[in-house]
């Protein structure tokens, strides 16, 4: 079967929407955007109530709610030292996860359906900016490998979906993202969340010095993920296509500039050095969003309106953050 004539339009506010990972960080933004839009039929579920490697319990799950719309944001995620420690539990869990919850929608006749994926499928070495023509021309980051293969494995699912069986499924794959829900725990975060930290415990405990890693020059794209859930729902209600669409903003900054914001955001005036033992990574991982623009969605937070916001929300949240 080949794909039917199709014409994304505004989602249905009264339909039945799934949103798989609600409380993860990016699925927790697509519900907070659809929740302020006004759609008032959103179904979720906990990992204690819906296990989504558990195939059966997922094809019970499709035929007693019956989603209209999904939104697949639900997977096993972790830094670097998780993904390299723990390769075959990543490609095994989100593999599971994204085929149950895809056939299971197949089942019900689910004719729109998002995959979220990450910008980590694209090569290690990849010309920058990095455009989505880019997926399967070069070796992964060995780090992370595992996990990549298994989110390039769901945008091919979706492709196969909509080549064999009709359906208007897409795939988007988000830059680095940060914001409200962010883990900001010291062993388990990311950069940005790890300076807010930081520097937020700097000001508070009088530290003289704070000390960062590397040299602080590798260049990063950082989108506020409340952006992200915008273009999501915006992707839904205006693409249509096989390939998968970069969400990013486009520009990038140093980590050296995103440390320098956080901690004139914060009050922090002590000193700071870079430890220069420790890794920088990649030099520049910059997606080209082209595609995106393209189809009329433009961000609305710059880097420093969105740590303002972010900062906010951690200092609101202290007492109930991720440890």
């Amino acid at each position: 079967m080949t794909e039917n004539t199709y014409t994304p339009a505004a989602l249905d506010r009264s339909a039945t929407v799934y949103v798989a990972g609600h409380r993860g960080l990016v699925g927790g933004a697509i519900l907070r955007k659809l929740q302020d839009e006004g759609f008032t039929n959103i179904v979720t579920r906990t990992h204690a109530e819906l296990d989504l490697t558990d195939r059966k319990a997922v094809f019970d799950f499709f035929a007693e709610t019956k989603p209209v719309y999904v939104f697949l944001a639900a997977a096993k995620v972790g830094g670097i030292l998780a993904n390299n420690t723990y390769p075959y539990d990543f490609i095994s869990k989100n593999l599971q996860i994204q085929v149950n919850v895809m056939d299971a929608a197949l089942e019900q006749g689910v004719d729109r359906l998002l995959f979220l994926g990450s910008s980590c499928i694209y090569p290690k070495l990849a010309d920058q900016p990095i455009t989505e023509d880019a997926l399967l021309t070069g070796y992964l980051e060995e780090t992370n490998d595992a996990y990549a293969i298994a989110k390039i494995a769901g945008i091919l699912q979706v492709q196969a979906a909509r080549r064999q069986h009709g359906v208007h499924w897409i795939s988007a794959m988000p830059t680095n993202l940060y914001g409200p829900g962010d883990n900001f725990s010291p062993k388990g975060s990311h950069v940005l969340p790890a300076l807010i930290r930081r520097y937020d415990e700097a000001v508070a405990n009088g530290t003289e010095v704070v000390t960062n890693w590397g040299t602080g020059s590798p260049r990063r794209e950082f989108l506020h993920v409340d952006d992200m859930a915008a273009a999501c729902l915006h992707l839904m209600e205006h693409y249509d296509g096989p390939q998968q669409v970069n969400v990013g903003t486009g520009t990038d900054t140093t980590i050296k500039e995103v440390a320098e914001t956080i901690a004139d955001i914060v009050g922090y005036t002590g000193k700071v050095e870079w430890d220069t033992t420790k890794p920088d990574g990649t030099p520049q991982k910059l997606l080209d969003v082209s595609k995106l623009k393209g189809e009329g969605f433009v961000p609305q937070y710059d880097l420093r309106s969105g740590l303002e916001h972010t900062i906010q929300w951690f200092h609101q949240n202290k007492d109930s953050i991720r440890e």
